[in-house]
This record gives structure tokens, sequence and C-alpha cells, in this order.
């Protein structure tokens, strides 16, 4: 395991200009960086727990999660540093990355889940922001 040693802990206003810049999704509130994912089902709901679950665990840094039938909250601070640093920022960017993945958009093999039928739909991607 790594040691990271003392890391910079950002302001919440600190927080927020570059979350504005970065990851226009994300709010600071009550001192976490915090996201809420909106989903189709409980399917969904449980597919982005687990995928978040997966890279934090990957990152070792380890994200507050609450969910209900169709969205999760994921809020993320650097519990031994007492704030928001780098780690959470870095965790944030690779959550947004794989949740908000859509491959239909990218062409080639991968083509997403079918958009018109529901019954397929797990996840209520973000209309980009102006």
């Amino acid at each position: 395991m790594a040691e990271t040693g003392k890391l910079r802990v950002y302001s919440e206003a600190e927080a927020a200009e570059r979350l504005a810049r970065e990851l226009p999704h994300w709010r600071v509130e009550e001192g976490w960086l915090r996201r809420t994912y909106r989903t189709n089902s409980w399917k969904g709901t449980l597919m982005v727990i687990n995928a978040v679950g997966h890279l934090a665990e990957a990152a070792w840094h380890h994200p507050d999660l609450t969910a209900s039938y169709a969205w999760v909250e994921v809020r993320l601070v650097t519990h031994d540093h007492k704030g928001i640093t780098d780690k959470d920022f870095a965790l944030a960017k690779k959550i947004e990355e794989v949740i908000m993945w859509q491959p239909g958009l990218e062409g080639g093999a991968l083509e997403g889940t079918p958009q018109s039928d529901l019954r397929f739909a797990y996840i209520k991607y973000d209309k980009p922001k102006a």
C-alpha cells in the first residue's frame, strides 16, 4: 500500500471552482464532493453502486453512498485529512468516466444499451451543461 503523506486540503470555494472546470455535474456540500446519479430502476442503482465500489476499492479510497430505488448519491472526502483533497477529485473523475460512459456515442463494436426500450436502460445520462 502506497503512503500518501500529507495532502493539500481544499477550501469549499476552491473545490467548487475546480469542480466547475473539471466535473460540472458534481457539487460541494457540507464539506464533501457530491454527485447524484439517476437510474431507471433498482437494477441500475445496484449497477452504479457496484461500479463505484469496484473503483473505490481499486483506488483504496472509500466514498459514502446513499441509495434509493432510482438514484445513488456518492460523497467523497479524504477521511484521514478531514477534507477534500486531490484523492477525491481523482476518484470523482474516474467514477464519472465509468458511470457516464456511453459506448454508442463512440461508434465501433460496442453500441450501448437501447435507450428506446426502458427494459434495458439503467442510467439516466446527463445532458451536457452549456
